[in-house]
């Protein structure tokens, strides 16, 4: 399957935003949108062209792809599948990649980042409802069961995440209890919910044309 191998913080920095791709490296000084915040390339830090109407469109459209690791078919096929669903096309796209089996596992902090919590599924280290799934793209629906197995409960990498996150600041449309690493999704979230800072209304319109 193909995949994204470059630098990932050259993605942040094109977007001018952080999209939390390198996880605890995001949150430090070391980050390199702190340093940069231009984007990469020999002229980054000299262009001023205008933008078009096409260009604020993709880079919005780029800055939700690459936040959830997505590349451009996967993306296309969660537009044309949200296009076909009822309610506005921009939200049904974003709450339908919100329940990707890799992004609840990151938001829920059992995993520092996106890529992270993919590479974790892919090694089998969950399961749900007491199943074994090793498919990040699966759509978890609302009472689904998240479990860390019991042989991978050790994994340093998933101690120091869920370190990263305070339970206060679990997302309302998430559970997850740290002593047993158990979580449960509990409902499709909201868009005024979804802490995404992108205007995925620019998306539609650049796919309708």
């Amino acid at each position: 399957m193909a995949r994204y191998i470059d630098a990932s913080c050259r993605l942040c920095r094109r977007e001018k935003q952080k999209l939390f791709l390198k996880g605890t490296k995001c949150y430090t000084e070391k980050c390199p949108l702190e340093k940069r915040s231009f984007p990469p390339g020999q002229h980054g830090q000299n262009r001023r062209q205008k933008i078009s109407e096409y260009g604020i469109q993709l880079r919005e459209k780029q800055k939700v792809k690459r936040s959830y690791g997505l590349l451009e078919a996967q993306f296309r096929n969660y537009f044309e599948r949200a296009l076909k669903q009822s309610g506005r096309t921009g939200e049904t796209l974003v709450k339908t990649l919100e329940r990707r089996f890799d992004n609840v596992v990151y938001r829920m902090g059992l995993a520092p980042s996106r890529k992270s919590a993919r590479q974790l599924i892919l090694h089998r280290h969950f399961l749900i409802n007491n199943g074994i799934v090793d498919i990040a793209s699966y759509l978890l629906s609302p009472g689904d069961v998240i479990q860390v197995r019991e042989k991978s409960k050790k994994l340093e990498l998933i101690h120091s995440s869920m370190k990263r996150v305070k339970d206060t600041a679990m997302l309302p449309w998430l559970n997850l209890d740290k002593a047993t690493m158990t979580g449960t999704f509990l409902q499709i979230p909201e868009r005024a919910d979804v802490p995404l800072q992108a205007n995925e209304q620019l998306i539609v319109e650049l796919y309708s044309k």
